[in-house]
């Protein structure tokens, strides 16, 4: 598929998915929104993608935040016609995010540059975060006078815990690569020429040496048992995952090639046979 604001590239098995527009140093719009839900249907479908990275075009900015042409009319809806005074208009971040909650694939963020608003949300739904030296990032919202978007008050506090994630939110302020890494919201730091290769060896390790079933399912049982009440929930599926995926061509072939000291060489699609019980959780929707 043509993008206007994004670019995919597909190599090695991982997708690189680039927010582009650097005249905007990549600001977030409903039309980026729209092509990155596309772009991740894509990866889950497409059987040579294992893992994706999500990062921004040039040196200064992996995502400066919304849009700020409107001006203030930016976040009123209502005022833009977007919506009528008692309805309620979805969040595009959230609907972003929520799409890579979804994902079936592995998604790492190769934080080059600026990182706010959205820009900072946005990757808080992604597995892994790797950060340039040069990278800043900011929950700015508060100093913008509207609240945390794009589900971050729910995935935030998971990632870096309740204290550094309200300190953030409150003050608003915008701050170094080093704090993020201290903070546990990103992995790792690299220099900025550096950063893509070493989300791409993150990723081929991935790609190269596990079973495309087993990281979806794997991806799922982690994320979703965040939310549980008690360690049953996750044995519950832990049973089921066993027993399904034991089974399996992917299972007798990890097995054998241990054994026989070889690389696996793994053929089970993540996109069509994913075992009978997924997905296990009730279905959710906005309302």
């Amino acid at each position: 598929m043509a993008y206007t604001e994004i670019q995919t590239a597909v190599e090695d098995r991982i997708m690189t998915i680039t927010m582009h527009r650097p005249d905007r140093m990549n600001a977030f719009t409903g039309t980026m929104m729209q092509e990155m839900i596309q772009a991740f249907d894509e990866a889950d479908a497409d059987d040579n993608v294992r893992v994706v990275i999500v990062t921004g075009s040039g040196n200064r900015a992996f995502c400066a935040g919304a849009d700020l042409g409107a001006g203030g009319k930016t976040f009123d809806y209502e005022a833009r016609g977007a919506v009528g005074a008692e309805e309620v208009n979805r969040d595009g971040g959230g609907l972003l995010t929520l799409r890579i909650f979804e994902s079936k694939k592995p998604v790492i963020a190769a934080i080059n540059g600026a990182a706010v608003g959205i820009g900072a949300t946005m990757t808080c739904a992604m597995d892994i975060r790797l950060a340039s030296t040069s990278a800043r990032m900011g929950f700015v919202f508060s100093r913008r006078g509207i609240v945390p978007e794009a589900a971050s008050s729910w995935f935030l506090p998971r990632i870096v815990g309740i204290q550094q994630a309200l300190e953030w939110v409150y003050s608003g302020r915008v701050f170094d690569a080093q704090e993020a890494l201290n903070g546990r919201l990103v992995r790792s730091l690299h220099a900025p020429e550096d950063l893509l290769p070493a989300a791409r060896a993150l990723a081929k390790e991935i790609a190269e040496n596990t079973s495309a079933v087993s990281v979806a399912l794997a991806r799922h049982m982690m994320w979703r048992m965040l939310g549980a009440d008690h360690p049953m929930e996750a044995h519950k599926v832990d049973s089921r995952g066993v027993q399904a995926t034991g089974k399996g061509a992917d299972a007798k072939e990890g097995v054998t090639s241990f054994l026989e000291k070889r690389p696996p060489n793994f053929t089970l699609s993540a996109a069509r046979d994913m075992p009978a019980f997924f997905p296990w959780w009730e279905e959710r929707k906005f309302s």
